[in-house]
């Protein structure tokens, strides 16, 4: 189980250089629970706009000492309707200011929020519901509520809240209030101040599980406390800057880097994919949480632009591209930042500054006459974006830095609150994940015997800090199974760290996929829906840090060789693989192989056919790109554990090569 950390400590135990960005955060190092945050941030940055929805109809604009008073209210609010200290209270509902109010104004009256979208489906939502023992529900509007109404009548719902000035349906046994409501509820009672401390219960996040079952993690105001307090060493945004908020604010990634920039004073301005690139443009945001898949939309329409350009212009740019890259990777081994040459000699460092200045007068040209104009996509003002909910393409990371878009990628998961690792401003190692935050510990240990190995080897990532979470909710096995008596948990992840601490990252010991969308996949359920497929034999899902999934197929031999007969078809198949099964006379029949069209069609067809109608069925399940190989998993060659479990790891170690053409 993780242990009780004192934040005032950690910050003792930091550089000095580390110690002087913290300076400004010194004042919340002494609070004890994160929504005392806001009356001092409303003290020093009143007027400043907090929160700016300029999709919202009308607008809606909130500055720092509003956003104080509604969260207040809406506290005071949920307290005169009965809620109390310890209780917990749903929050199902998508990015808004009145998600923010809602969440911090739920933990300032000492209750815990357990949070999803409202675009989940219903029967996780109702899981949710009960497994949190949730005594009140607050939901985005009526939609929300009435995917839900029926399914309330077996859970000790009491209150309903909705965010929207909708007006609640009266003839519900529930008591049921909107926003405006709840305020007004709020303005005609005092706010009983409810004392907590690091160690008690702020928020279940329920994850993914292989079953289908969410699990609730458990974190508590000593995690997000440190999280706020510590990312003072990584960045130093000034109050008034503005942020870009396009990620869901109910994930642990995305809302605790909101915390902490708010928490700052920053203008928080909120997107939506259809209006990104226009408000990109429009805001010109200084810092933006985002996931690789995003960085890799602006590098799209960077390459599609440069694609529309006449054929002389396009090859000037491309030149620019050559010399750029060959700029920025000489310059990295001068640096003492590359990652393959992690320790270069004097020499070397000698030779590469020599390279990196004889290249760049032309990077510098490329930068007036192309890049500058690139950056304009990202409105120009960009100092930081923060890349974290998978690994960003080396293509992509190397791109943003020519066009000198800084990246801070950044490593962790929602039982880690989430950031355990990120690059920093001044040691930005472009293909790790960074070093880690103050207070954070992490070892590398061999998968199977769980022994430390030495620096530079591959193995299982293990971290400990005040960040990790108290466990999953109502789950001790499940919990024990995460984490050691040591307080060790367990990331699930394969990577080893550099000389200097960087963490490297090449891969999952654990079943969970995650695409560069940030969504999560627990490919087991998908796998089992396709196994019903009577021409497929084995599967493993493929697919981390992609667009969408991919599968590894074994296919059922016997059961291909009747379909091909039954269509005077001739499997083709090598002497080895044509032994398992028995074939009839190839004369005068069509011959396919596993990579003919009539072949993969049938795959895809019985793919969708399986994944898509399978219960809870989302776009990003679709399984894209496959291969067909012969060679099943098994015990002998060691792609199975004794207990018949696809080492998955070890399969994507064997198919290396398969699997990342299929990406290409």
């Amino acid at each position: 189980m993780s242990k009780t950390y004192d934040i005032s400590s950690i910050i003792s135990n930091v550089s000095e250089l580390e110690r002087q960005k913290l300076q400004r955060l010194a004042d919340y190092s002494n609070l004890k629970s994160l929504p005392e945050i806001w009356s001092l941030v409303a003290k020093r940055c009143g007027d400043t706009v907090a929160l700016r929805d300029p999709h919202a109809k009308p607008e809606v604009v909130i500055t720092y000492t509003q956003l104080f008073q509604k969260i207040q209210q809406f506290a005071a609010g949920l307290q005169a309707l009965g809620v109390k200290a310890g209780e917990r209270v749903s929050l199902i509902s998508d990015n808004s200011p009145r998600w923010f109010i809602a969440d911090q104004g739920i933990m300032a009256a000492g209750a815990v929020d357990a949070v999803r979208s409202s675009q989940a489906e219903r029967e996780e939502l109702v899981f949710i519901l009960g497994n949190s023992g949730s005594t009140a529900l607050v939901v985005e509007d009526l939609k929300t509520f009435n995917k839900l109404r029926e399914r309330l009548q077996d859970l000790p719902i009491q209150l309903i809240i909705l965010l929207s000035d909708e007006v609640p349906p009266t003839d519900e046994t529930l008591k049921i209030v909107n926003f405006t409501q709840l305020l007004e509820i709020g303005t005609q009672h005092s706010l009983t101040p409810v004392k907590q401390t690091y160690d008690s219960l702020a928020t279940l996040i329920y994850t993914s599980g292989t079953t289908g079952k969410p699990k609730g993690v458990m974190l508590s105001h000593g995690n997000l406390m440190h999280q706020v307090v510590v990312f003072g060493t990584v960045l130093q945004p000034q109050p008034g800057e503005v942020i870009l908020s396009i990620l869901p604010s109910w994930h642990s990634y995305e809302r605790t880097c909101e915390y902490f920039l708010l928490s700052q004073g920053c203008t928080q301005i909120y997107t939506n994919l259809r209006s990104v690139k226009g408000d990109l443009k429009a805001f010109k945001p200084n810092y933006m949480i985002c996931v690789p898949r995003l960085l890799e939309s602006i590098y799209e329409g960077a390459q599609k632009q440069f694609r529309e350009q006449p054929e002389k212009k396009q090859r000037l740019i491309n030149n620019f591209l050559s010399v750029s890259e060959k700029y920025i990777k000489a310059r990295r081994i001068a640096q003492g930042l590359s990652l393959v040459n992690l320790n270069p000699s004097m020499v070397e460092r000698l030779a590469a500054s020599i390279q990196a200045s004889a290249l760049f007068p032309l990077h510098a040209l490329g930068e007036r006459l192309v890049y500058a104009k690139v950056r304009e996509a990202t409105g120009g003002e960009i100092k930081q974006m923060i890349s974290g909910g998978g690994a960003l393409p080396k293509h992509i990371d190397d791109f943003f830095e020519m066009i000198n878009v800084e990246i801070l990628q950044g490593y962790g998961l929602t039982e880690t609150s989430p950031v355990t690792h990120v690059r920093r401003p001044g040691h930005n190692l472009r293909g790790s994940s960074g070093l880690p935050i103050p207070g954070t510990e992490i070892k590398i240990v061999d998968p199977e015997t769980r022994k430390p190995l030495p620096i530079g080897e591959r193995g299982l990532v293990m971290l400990r800090g005040p960040q990790i979470m108290q466990g999953y909710y109502q789950n001790p096995e499940a919990t024990a199974k995460a984490i050691d008596t040591n307080g060790w948990f367990d990331s699930g992840d394969l990577g080893w760290v550099t000389p200097q601490n960087d963490l490297v990252l090449t891969g999952r010991a654990k079943d969970t996929i995650v695409l560069t969308n940030g969504e999560n996949i627990e490919p087991q359920p998908i796998e089992d829906a396709c196994l019903r497929s009577p021409y497929i034999d084995q599967i493993m899902l493929v697919g981390q840090d992609q667009r969408n999934l991919g599968a590894l197929i074994v296919p059922n031999l016997e059961a291909l060789q009747k379909w091909a007969e039954a269509k005077n078809l001739h499997l083709r198949l090598s002497d080895e693989a044509a032994k398992q099964i028995s074939t009839e006379d190839s004369a005068g029949k069509t011959e396919v192989s596993l990579e003919s069209k009539m072949v993969q069609d049938l795959f895809r067809q019985e793919l969708i056919r399986f994944v898509q109608n399978r219960p809870g069925y989302r776009p990003d399940d679709r399984i894209g790109p496959f291969k067909l190989i012969l060679e099943p998993f098994s015990i002998e060659n060691g792609l199975m554990t004794q207990t018949l479990k696809i080492r998955r790891h070890v399969v994507m170690e064997r198919y290396r090569d398969t699997i990342n053409p299929m990406f290409a």
